[in-house]
């Protein structure tokens, strides 16, 4: 199974939203992020990298 950690990343700073993250669906400006064990959290933003291998994901926000 590939978990990956997830970034919120604006001009000034770069910060984990969640880890664990298990499945991610983009509806619009708006990115839903899907943990484990069924957490969702909706990020505004667009993403900007994604690493599967290394597990790492990361949404450009605005400020």
């Amino acid at each position: 199974m590939c978990l990956a950690t997830v970034y919120k990343q604006t001009k000034e700073t770069e910060s984990v939203i969640l880890k664990n993250v298990s499945k991610i669906r983009v509806q619009g400006s708006e990115v839903h992020l899907f943990d484990i064990m069924g957490l969702e959290e909706i990020v505004e933003g667009t993403i900007s990298m994604a690493d599967l291998t290394g597990g790492v994901v990361k949404i450009e926000c605005p400020a």
